[in-house]
């Protein structure tokens, strides 16, 4: 597949239309607004909704479509770079496209047509993640220190995923008509981290048992009555990435030996600002000067499933190892409600990561 510049696929009047979004100003929204908002999804207020992501959709989506054409090292020109491009550029058409919205059946309308957008972009860190690998394959090892810039670019692009994927699944959620208990949208206004923690540990576990046969045990300390608003989804994402390094830690540590593995402890703390979970294990920790790799999308001790001759189809293939992307990943979710994640490690003994996640609710989404 040649690589093609914006113009030989895309009309002009369509990346004028772009470049004229990208530079509009972007508006964040909180956490808490969203609660209070979608507490009471009434058609007025689903209405205002859609007229609201109507405008806001084209203008984060465009400043991504004009990033994706600029980025330093030949990075643009990688097939599968293009390809996430392409994603970005026909969604701002289809929002571009959509008429005015003035009453519940254009909302309708507009709800099922952000629907398909948020699947068209399903593959999109996958997708970048292989066109990151593309442009490891054409550097020598020495010019991969300047990596700065690519970090940095990708910190701001999955930060914003994050936030138009949290806009869209936000409006498509209200429209359920027996939301769960609690639930406003994505939003659990009492959720129980002890039980999120509990969950994603399982299933951090689960493949933990599927790729060694056995998995170290997780103990959870905290108080299972404290709740407090957040998205589980995303808490859910975060510690099961936390987890599931800690495990392939232990079990590698300790597969050949004749010693017990130690258990993984969990610990939630709730605190007046931040409620903490940090998750504490012996398996022997990373050398400090390893530590600065551990965020950056560059590096991966672990093979990239997603290698050119595998299914781009398939998403759900979680390995234990991943493609290197769960740390700096987890930690864009940590910050984009006001937290953040930390880890301290201790080579020779083992790994803390403390997960800080805000109590507030009121921290604007960071808008890259």
């Amino acid at each position: 597949m040649a690589a093609k510049k914006l113009s030989e696929t895309f009309s002009k009047s369509l990346i004028d239309e772009v470049q004229k979004w990208g530079l509009m100003k972007q508006n964040g929204v909180s956490l808490r607004y969203m609660m209070e908002f979608g507490s009471k999804p009434t058609e007025k207020n689903l209405l205002i909704s859609s007229q609201f992501l109507h405008k806001e959709l084209p203008i984060r989506i465009a400043r991504r479509a004009i990033e994706l054409e600029s980025l330093p090292y030949g990075l643009s020109s990688k097939p599968a770079v293009l390809q996430v491009r392409d994603w970005y550029v026909d969604s701002f058409r289809d929002l571009r496209a959509f008429p005015e919205i003035k009453d519940t059946n254009d909302e309708l309308a507009f709800t099922q047509m952000i629907k398909m957008i948020k699947v068209r972009h399903n593959n999109v860190v996958p997708t970048m993640a292989l066109g990151v690998q593309q442009l490891k394959k054409d550097l020598s090892p020495k010019i991969m220190q300047p990596v700065d810039e690519i970090h940095q670019f990708l910190d701001r692009f999955y930060m914003s995923r994050i936030g138009i994927r949290m806009l869209i699944g936000q409006h498509v959620a209200l429209h359920d008509p027996n939301p769960a208990p609690d639930c406003v949208g994505y939003i659990h206004t009492k959720m129980s981290p002890m039980e999120v923690a509990r969950n994603a540990s399982e299933d951090a576990r689960c493949i933990c048992m599927r790729e060694y046969g056995s998995a170290p045990n997780i103990d959870i300390y905290g108080d299972p009555n404290f709740t407090f608003p957040y998205v589980p989804t995303h808490l859910h994402l975060m510690v099961f990435e936390l987890v599931k390094n800690s495990l392939r830690a232990v079990q590698e540590r300790f597969m050949d030996s004749d010693k017990i593995a130690p258990p993984v402890r969990i610990i939630v703390a709730d605190g007046l600002e931040d409620v903490t979970i940090k998750i504490s294990d012996e398996g022997g920790g990373i050398p400090r000067s390893g530590l600065p790799r551990i965020f950056t999308y560059l590096y991966s001790t672990a093979k990239n499933p997603l290698d050119e001759y595998s299914d781009m189809g398939s998403s759900d293939g979680v390995t234990m190892a991943g493609y290197g992307y769960g740390l700096p990943i987890s930690r864009l979710y940590a910050r984009y409600f006001g937290g953040d994640l930390q880890i301290i490690s201790m080579e020779g003994y083992g790994t803390d990561a403390y997960l800080h996640l805000s109590r507030l609710g009121d921290s604007q989404e960071p808008l890259p």
